[in-house]
């Protein structure tokens, strides 16, 4: 009998184990969070019946699964029930802060300001993300503080523009010399532009883009309220472009994107490929417990391969799981001469209520109006070669395809918290798929006329 016994417990718990689910998130039964949503992610078994707070869980194929809750302010409980057992998870959200907007002080009288440091935002609002950005300014850039809002002064720049920038981001000029025009002038080469304008001190900029010319303005509010002054460069199809600036000399360049000969593929394009996160950063956490940024570098280090066949110098921010600064990430590309950036991702739900078939598919973001069509371009090359869903070309500032002196795009696979995509990433064939498709994506942008 006692044997008997034994038996039937081991089976029992054989049984018992086969179904049980397993969670990569939450951690823990009990946390406190500030978000609107209680996000579930893990593995079971298909035959295995799944509910959240009564709501029914999709398992995939492969056992994945993830469902997000709703929550309130205060104590949610929260009850995962499977066909052996239920488990409460307990989330307490902090009520958020009512944020008063800030108030705008106006200034008695103007007052000088220098920037601190090379590639510091000038906003046309005063918030600290978004698509706000108007330029990048030079350390030592002369600017005419009139207010401030928050954490930002505003920057008068001329009677009808102003701009704001981080308080942090400049110190009050004590030695101010009114920065004076000296001269003007403009190179054409076979496939660029030069510009060059000559002050005796450094100034604020601004560049502007229409469908079809590039603004580049300097002002001088120092002379008058109505002073700056303009290059307009005819876009070509394909183009980058850089600003640089040595004391008051600006130099604003246009290049041609380069043209291959014919039958050559891409040689003569350098091509920076950039896996995402790495090391310390894991990225996103998969529904069967992958690290995104292993994936990233799978995929990285196929399209690696696929582009040197097709003839293009490639340069890597990482071979193997390093941590790599996002700074890091575009000095690498700007020193190697970069023509195309490519950061390659998975993605993960946001904070929003989870609908497993709109939370889904391949993105593609690109920054710069520079980086718009190779961006539709591999979109389009890897929702046909991998029949993920459309998930979209958006613009948006992410660090490392913000830079203009190269074309740069960042790639969102598919979703890692989604478990029908962990079907599709789980396959082994999916970093060499889906390298050949941005690969392809690539070489028709080059090839493009």
């Amino acid at each position: 009998m006692r044997v008997f016994f034994i038996l039937f417990l081991i089976f029992f718990l054989g049984i018992n184990s086969a179904f049980a689910y397993e969670l990569v998130l939450p951690k823990d039964r009990k946390t406190t969070v500030d978000t609107n949503y209680a996000f579930f992610i893990g593995k079971a078994n298909r035959a295995e019946c799944i509910t959240i707070n009564d709501e029914r869980v999709y398992i995939a194929p492969n056992g994945a699964f993830a469902h997000s809750i709703k929550l309130k302010d205060g104590e949610n409980r929260i009850a995962l029930k499977s066909n052996y057992n239920t488990q409460i998870y307990r989330f307490y959200k902090n009520k958020k802060k009512s944020s008063k907007e800030a108030i705008l002080i106006e200034f008695d009288e103007p007052k000088n300001f220098i920037v601190k440091k090379d590639n510091t935002p000038l906003r046309n609002t005063p918030i600290d993300y978004g698509m706000n950005r108007i330029s990048h300014l030079f350390k030592d850039t002369n600017l005419i503080i009139t207010g401030q809002k928050g954490e930002f002064y505003r920057v008068f720049l001329n009677k009808n523009v102003e701009a704001w920038i981080s308080k942090d981001a400049v110190v009050e000029n004590k030695n101010f010399f009114e920065p004076r025009f000296i001269t003007m002038n403009s190179e054409t080469f076979k496939n660029a532009s030069k510009h060059i304008i000559e002050f005796s001190d450094k100034l604020p900029y601004t560049i502007e883009e229409t469908e079809n010319e590039i603004f580049f303005k300097v002002y001088n509010p120092y002379v008058s309220e109505e002073t700056f002054y303009t290059v307009n460069v005819k876009k070509p199809f394909k183009y980058t472009y850089e600003t640089i600036s040595h004391k008051g000399t600006y130099v604003f360049k246009v290049t041609e994107f380069p043209k291959p000969e014919e039958n050559e593929l891409l040689d003569g394009i350098t091509i920076l490929v950039d896996a995402g996160h790495g090391g310390s950063e894991r990225g996103a956490i998969g529904c069967l417990g992958d690290n995104e940024k292993d994936i990233n570098l799978k995929i990285a280090n196929e399209l690696k391969k696929i582009l040197e066949i097709m003839g293009a110098n490639v340069v890597m921010t990482r071979e193997c799981d390093g941590t790599v600064s996002l700074d890091d990430r575009v000095k690498i590309a700007k020193e190697n001469c970069s023509n195309i950036f490519v950061s390659i991702h998975l993605n993960s739900i946001p904070d929003i209520k989870m609908d497993i078939h709109k939370n889904k598919g391949t993105s593609v973001y690109y920054y710069n109006e520079n980086s718009k069509e190779l961006a539709k371009i591999v979109k389009n090359s890897l929702v046909t070669q991998l029949n993920t869903r459309n998930d979209g070309v958006r613009q948006a500032s992410f660090a490392v395809i913000r830079p203009t002196e190269y074309v740069g795009i960042l790639v969102e696979v598919a979703y890692m918290t989604n478990p029908v995509d962990s079907v599709l990433y789980k396959k082994e064939e999916f970093p060499s798929v889906t390298a050949k498709a941005i690969a392809d994506g690539i070489l028709s942008f080059v090839i493009a006329p």
